[in-house]
């Protein structure tokens, strides 16, 4: 899983932005609003990145947005181009504003969500927070925040994949052959763990 990627802009276009960066130009869907945030062509950039399994890599401005982008892909109905069209389409501070006080007429009328923005404010009233004009996704202190991500993503509970995976490290943190491993090991014995726990 790529964190991020830095490199030169070398095109900017509706929702698409062209990273080079080692003489690798990476081709990222992205927000209209994280564009805004960006610099000119030939400047440099940071993009925080999420890689879809279809090998479409999507970048963001910041991890904060990053985050959000992840909470809008799990309420069912929304996939990953249709939380960019919203994020395209609506700032930060006004998605926020809308969920947290119920507004389902002015979220039904923000281009991506229409008749899905019920479902969203079940699924994200109150979970998010605005701190310094960004919108902040609360979320799980673990050190295995990235498998508690991709538990919920299977469409577990997040609350219940936190505490499995909590449970899970306690158990096993005097474990010697766990603590040998790698860190990419650690998570992936987790993330199948869990899935057998949770199953349960």
């Amino acid at each position: 899983m790529f964190n991020s990627i830095k490199g030169s802009i070398t095109f900017k276009g509706s929702q698409r932005l062209f990273l080079e960066n080692n003489g690798i130009e990476w081709d990222m869907i992205v927000p209209d609003t994280c564009l805004e945030k960006l610099g000119r062509v030939g400047e440099e950039a940071r993009l925080f990145t999420w890689l879809h399994s279809a090998m479409t890599l999507y970048g963001f401005s910041s991890e904060s947005q990053r985050e959000l982008f992840f909470s809008l892909v799990k309420v069912d109905g929304i996939g990953p181009k249709g939380a960019i069209k919203i994020m395209s389409n609506v700032s930060a501070e006004s998605l926020c504003a809308m969920l947290d006080a119920g507004d389902v007429t002015a979220l039904s009328k923000v281009s991506g969500v229409g008749k899905k923005a019920g479902k969203m404010i079940l699924s994200l009233k109150g979970k998010l927070s605005l701190e310094q004009s960004e919108t902040i996704v609360k979320k799980s202190n673990s050190p295995f925040e990235a498998v508690i991500l991709s538990l919920a993503d299977m469409g577990y509970d997040r609350r219940d994949a936190e505490a499995v995976i909590d449970k899970l490290v306690k158990d096993f943190f005097n474990d010697e052959t766990f603590s040998a491993m790698l860190p990419t090991q650690k998570e992936d014995f987790l993330f199948r763990r869990a899935i057998v726990e949770l199953a349960r």
